[in-house]
Parts: structure tokens; sequence; C-alpha cells
């Protein structure tokens, strides 16, 4: 028998919509960085239930969104090579580089593999001794411990025919370059519960502190994003500005600590460009120097390669949140998820995608 889940609950959702309703006095702009958070939004129509004085803004947080047009490419220089097996998340295959996607190049013969886990591409690895294996390590904070756990084994293995591909990013960088924009409207944002559940929020205070903006890390069900919204309305109708935890059963502020320090054994924080946002200082992770030998970059001699987006994409608007998915001339026209211009399109957690789904 299912079990009712109390973070879907309606009485519940009911209850908050009418509290925020109740405390709201002005216009605000929020934030959730968090895909996810933007495709419960939409698949519920959260958005449809607030007041009209709460404007949601989608954000960057969708990680194969934000992957570079550049690393897309590099990616398909790389599983275009004789003898490599390429192994990426599923969501990355549909993901259009500037000729085509690793989807049509498995079709022509590569071997392009959907891989659950960096650890699966590590024991393929040694399955297949004889050809290279190569991970395609994307995301945030969340799936960088587990990239950094299959390199980690690699060198203790010394597994020579394996490599990693390695485009994660960080959330805080980013939230402040946001914020640093010329035409930047957020007023407060909503965290991505489950990075926090990583790198915990202390990240935050200072961001929270120099922009006296209210950060509130917030979980992905509906009670949970009202009740980060909730918090936040408060703190803006208050003219405060803090960090506050909605997401307490997953979050503690200091984080998932051995994961953070297996990150930093392996990785060093680099500027990183992001698909249209451009360069962003300090938003990237690449694996140490002493991790060069299993640096996929460097074995296959892809670093030079660099890409300039398409202009007929406006996914970089989408992820700034200036432009509504709907609101670009090409949304369900000449972009699709079957023919996509850009990655917001194709990505389980796409702003354009979940507008495509529920929204149409």
């Amino acid at each position: 028998m299912t079990q009712p889940n109390p973070y879907r609950d309606p009485a519940t959702v009911k209850k908050l919509c009418q509290a925020i309703t109740a405390i709201t006095t002005q216009p605000w702009h929020i934030m959730e960085v968090c895909g996810g958070q933007t495709h419960s939004i939409i698949k519920h129509g959260l958005d449809q239930l607030l007041p009209p004085e709460i404007t949601l803004i989608h954000g960057p947080g969708c990680p194969v969104c934000v992957t570079s047009l550049s690393f897309i490419d590099k990616a398909l220089a790389i599983a275009a090579q004789p003898g490599v097996i390429f192994c990426s998340f599923g969501d990355m295959l549909r993901v259009p580089g500037s000729q085509l996607d690793l989807l049509a190049l498995k079709a022509q013969g590569a071997d392009v593999r959907v891989a659950y886990s960096p650890l699966d591409a590590l024991s393929l690895a040694q399955q297949h001794p004889d050809q290279a294996v190569v991970f395609f390590g994307v995301g945030f904070e969340t799936t960088a411990p587990t990239t950094a756990l299959a390199a980690y084994k690699a060198k203790q293995l010394q597994l020579k025919n394996f490599s990693l591909l390695i485009a994660h990013v960080r959330v805080p960088p980013v939230m402040q370059a946001l914020l640093d924009a010329p035409n930047q409207q957020v007023q407060g944002f909503l965290g991505a519960g489950h990075v926090c559940a990583i790198m915990g929020y202390h990240e935050y205070l200072p961001i929270s502190l120099r922009y006296s903006i209210p950060i509130v890390v917030t979980g992905f069900e509906p009670v949970d994003i009202l009740q980060g919204l909730y918090l936040c309305i408060k703190q803006l109708e208050a003219g405060r500005h803090c960090v506050e935890n909605q997401y307490s059963r997953a979050v503690k502020e200091q984080g998932n600590t051995p994961a953070q320090a297996l990150m930093q054994q392996v990785f060093q924080v680099v500027d990183r460009n992001w698909r249209g946002l451009g360069k962003i200082v300090d938003s990237g992770l690449a694996l140490r120097p002493d991790y060069a030998q299993w640096d996929a970059e460097q074995r296959f001699a892809v670093s030079t390669i660099t890409t300039h987006e398409p202009t007929a994409c406006r996914s970089g608007e989408v992820l700034q949140g200036l432009l509504k998915p709907a609101q670009c001339p090409e949304f369900a026209t000449r972009c699709t998820p079957e023919h996509p211009l850009g990655a917001t399109m194709v990505s389980s957690e796409g702003a354009c995608a979940a507008y495509y789904r529920y929204r149409r």
C-alpha cells in the first residue's frame, strides 16, 4: 500500500500559500538555484498558487545545462577516438555540441555508454584492460564526491586505462556572479538542498552578509519549497538577511565533512566557463597535479578545444533568470526535446524541459 507523502499534502500546501499571501506586502523576486526545485515548481504549479507579488526566477541550477559547449566538444573528440569507451550520465548524451551530440556519435559507431556512477566506469576499465575508459564528470558539489572517489581508487589501483573528463562546478561562486551582474533582480535565494547536504551552508554566510540577501536552504517537494519561500519572504518583509535551513532533515551547517576532505584531496578550485554565463572565477573543480595521469583532457590532448555559443539558443538568458523558457521565440517550435537547440531543453532538470513538459 502506498503511504501518503506528507511533503505533498494538499492541505499543508494550501495553508502555506495562505501564510505567504498574508505576509506579502510588496513585490519580491526570489531565485531557486536548483533545477530539481524548478521542475517541482512547474510540475505542481506552485508559482501559480502564489500571490502575484512573488516572482520566482529559475536560476543556473541544472548541472547538465551549465556545462560549457567546449566541454561537450572535448567529450565528443575523446569519444570519437578508436579504442575508447566513453561513459557519461544519461542526460549528457543528448546535449548538443557544436556539430552533433554523444548519442549521434554513438549511432555512428563510437562506444558511448550510460553510467549511473563513475565507479561503474572504473569497474568497466578493470574489465577491459585493452581499452581506454573515460568518465565524463559533470555536476555540482552533489556528484563531485563520487567522481573524486573514482579518481582516488584509480590512483590506488594504478589503473592505467582509466581517466576522467572533469567539468564539475561550484554553486557559491555563481550566486555571487549573478548578484554582481548589472541587470540582476534577485532579492532572495532558495539554496539547493542536495548541494548543502555535501558542502553544508557555511559558505553561504558571507554571501548573505556581503549582499544583504536572505538565503534559505530548501528541499525539493512542494511543502519544502513553500516553506523555504515563506522563510525567505518573512526575512525580506522584516528587512532582515541571514541563512536559514528549511531542509534540516538532510542538511547540517558543516555538511558531509568526509566527502569534503576527499574532494579537497583530489580536486583543486579553478576558474570555469559556464554555458551562457561565461567564465566565473573559482567556480570549477579540476584534478590536482598528482592526479594528472588520470586527467582525460591531458591524456587525449583536448584542453585547447574552444567553441563559441550559438546565437539561436537563448539558454544563457534562461539560466540567468532573465528570460522564461516560453518567452523564447524558438521554444516548442525549432527547439524541442527531440531537436534541442540547447541543454536546457534536454536535461531532466532543465527549465525549458520543465516548461515543455508541464506548461505548454
